[in-house]
C-alpha cells in the first residue's frame, strides 16, 4: 500500500490488518447490512414461495404436473449451477457492481415470472430468476467477509444465518398470504410481482450504503472448469426434481448415469488447474481447509432435511389437513420466530460452548421432529395450527442453533481474497442440499400417498428426517472444538 495513502494524521496500519481488509475499504454500516440481508432473503424468499401457489398456477395455465415441477426446478438448477461463478465474477469486477446487477436483473425477471401468459413462457423466466439469484447471494456473504472484523462480522454472519433459515419459511407464509389475498385480481402472480418493489428499494438502498469490494488478486473465469460443475449439477438434479413428474423416461435414468462421470472429470480437471498454477472455479486447496471441509460436510444433511421438511409439510398441510394457503403459511410462524431468535444468540453461545452449540441444536431438532411426529399420529385429522404450533418452534430452535453457525464455521478461515468463491461454493452446497431433499424425500412422500395415506407419508418423511438428524449429529463431532 502506498504511502499516500493513509492519512496524515494516523499511522499507517500494521501489515497484517492491510492483509486482512484494506484501509481504503470502510466497513458496513448496519443499514448496509441490513440492505444486503435483504438482498440475499430475495432469491431465498423465492425458492419457497411457489409452493403453496402452484396449484393455482395450474388452474389458470393449465400447466401440468411435468410443466408444475418445471417452474421449481428451472429455477434451483439455474440457481445453483451458476452461484460459484456469481461468486467468482463479484471477486473479478466488484461485489457492489455484481449486486446491483443482481438485483435489477432479479427485479425484471421476477416481472417477467408475474406477467408470463402460459406455462413455457413461466418456466423460462424461472429459469431467468435463478440465475440473476445466482449473481446477487455471493455477493452477499463475500460483502459481510471483506468489510467486518470480529465480533461485528459474527453477529453479521449469525443475522445471515437467521436470513437463511427463516426466509425459507416466510417464503411459504407469504405465498399463502398473497395467494389468499388475491390482490387485484392477481392470484398467484402476486407472488413474484412483489419482488419488482422490494427489489428496487434494495437497488437504491445499496447505492448509497454498500462499499465496493474485490479480491486484490482477481483471477480468470475458469471456463471448462464451469461447464463441467454445471453439468454434473444438471445430471443430478434435473432428473431428480423432474423425473418423477415426467413418470421416470429414459432421459432422467441417462443423466443420472452420466452424473458420477462427469462430477469426477470436474474434480479431475480442478485438480489439475490447480497444480498448474491456474486458479480453477473451485479450488480443491479450498477445500482442504478443515473448517470448510467439515461445516460443507454438515451443510448436505442439514439442508436436505431442510428442504425436504419444507416441501413435504406444505403438501401434507393443504392436502390432508385442507387447510388453505394462508393458514398453511400460518403454522411455520413459530419455526420462523424461534429460528431467528436462536440465531441471534449464536455468536454469545458459541464463544462459550463452542462446537457443542451446534450438537445441542441437532439434538433439539431432532426432538421438535418427534414431537410432530406424535402430534400428527394422535391428532390427524383433526390438527389445527395452534397444535401444531409447539413442535414447530422446538424445530425453529434447534434449526436456528444449527444453520447459522455452521455458515459461520465454513467461511471463519477463509483468506479474504477467496471470500466470493468460498461463499459461491457453500451457498451452491447449501442450495442443492435443499433442492435433493425436494427430490429425495418428496418423492417419498408422494410414492407412499397412494398406498399408505398423507397421514402415514407424512409420517415417514419425518422419521427419515430423523435418521438424517442423528446423522449430522454425528457429524458435528468433527467440526473444530472452537470457532475463530
Amino acid at each position: 500500500m502506498s504511502d499516500t495513502r493513509v492519512p496524515t494524521t494516523a499511522p499507517a496500519a500494521p501489515p497484517a490488518t492491510a492483509r486482512t481488509r484494506p484501509a481504503a475499504t470502510p466497513l458496513l454500516t448496519p443499514t448496509g447490512l441490513l440492505t444486503v440481508l435483504l438482498g440475499a432473503a430475495l432469491p431465498m424468499i423465492d425458492f419457497f414461495i411457489v409452493n403453496v401457489a402452484l396449484p393455482t398456477i395450474d388452474r389458470d395455465l393449465h400447466a401440468g404436473p411435468a410443466l408444475l415441477e418445471m417452474v421449481v426446478a428451472g429455477y434451483g438448477v439455474a440457481y445453483a449451477m451458476l452461484l460459484v461463478l456469481g461468486g467468482r465474477l463479484g471477486d473479478m469486477v466488484g461485489r457492489r457492481r455484481l449486486f446491483l446487477w443482481g438485483l435489477a436483473a432479479f427485479g425484471l425477471t421476477s416481472l417477467a415470472c408475474g406477467l408470463a401468459p402460459d406455462a413455457w413462457t413461466l418456466v423460462a423466466a424461472r429459469v431467468a430468476q435463478g440465475a440473476a439469484s445466482a449473481l446477487l447471494l455471493p455477493q452477499v456473504l463475500a460483502t459481510i467477509q471483506a468489510t467486518t472484523t470480529g465480533k461485528r462480522r459474527a453477529r453479521a454472519l449469525s443475522l445471515y444465518g437467521g436470513t437463511a433459515g427463516v426466509s425459507s419459511a416466510v417464503g411459504q407464509v407469504l405465498g399463502g398470504l398473497l395467494v389468499s389475498a388475491d390482490l387485484a385480481g392477481t392470484g398467484w402472480r402476486a407472488v413474484f410481482l412483489v419482488n419488482v418493489p422490494i427489489a428496487a428499494v434494495a437497488w437504491l438502498l445499496a447505492a448509497r450504503t454498500v462499499p465496493e469490494t474485490r479480491s486484490p488478486h482477481p483471477s480468470r473465469v475458469d471456463g471448462p472448469g464451469t461447464a463441467l460443475l454445471a453439468v454434473t449439477l444438471i445430471t443430478l438434479l434435473l432428473p431428480l426434481t423432474e423425473g418423477r413428474a415426467a413418470g421416470w423416461p429414459l432421459w432422467s435414468w441417462l443423466l443420472l448415469a452420466v452424473f458420477p462421470f462427469a462430477a469426477t472429470a470436474f474434480v479431475l480437471f480442478e485438480r489439475r488447474a490447480e497444480r498448474a498454477g491456474r486458479t480453477p472455479l473451485v479450488p480443491p486447496s479450498l477445500l482442504r481447509i478443515p473448517s470448510v471441509r467439515s461445516g460443507l460436510t454438515m451443510i448436505v444433511p442439514f439442508s436436505i432435511g431442510f428442504g425436504g421438511f419444507m416441501f413435504v409439510v406444505a403438501v401434507a398441510l393443504q392436502n390432508g389437513l385442507h387447510y388453505g394457503p394462508f393458514a398453511a403459511g400460518l403454522s411455520l410462524v413459530p419455526l420462523c420466530l424461534t429460528f431467528f431468535f436462536a440465531s441471534l444468540a449464536g455468536p454469545r453461545l458459541v464463544q462459550r460452548f463452542g462446537r457443542r452449540v451446534v450438537i445441542a441444536g441437532s439434538m433439539i431438532q431432532g426432538a421438535g421432529l418427534i414431537a410432530l411426529a406424535l402430534t400428527v399420529h394422535a391428532g390427524w385429522p383433526g390438527v389445527s395450527v395452534l397444535g401444531l404450533a409447539p413442535s414447530m418452534a422446538v424445530l425453529g430452535v434447534g434449526q436456528g442453533m444449527v444453520l447459522p453457525i455452521l455458515l459461520r464455521i465454513v467461511l471463519s478461515e477463509l483468506p479474504a481474497a477467496q471470500a466470493g468463491v468460498g461463499g459461491g461454493v457453500m451457498v451452491t452446497t447449501q442450495q442443492s442440499g435443499l433442492a435433493l431433499g425436494v427430490a429425495t424425500l418428496g418423492t417419498l412422500f408422494l410414492a407412499l400417498l397412494p398406498s399408505v395415506g398423507i397421514r402415514d407419508a407424512l409420517l415417514a418423511a419425518l422419521l427419515t428426517q430423523l435418521v438424517i438428524v442423528v446423522g449430522t449429529t454425528v457429524l458435528a463431532l468433527r467440526l473444530p472444538r472452537t470457532l475463530r
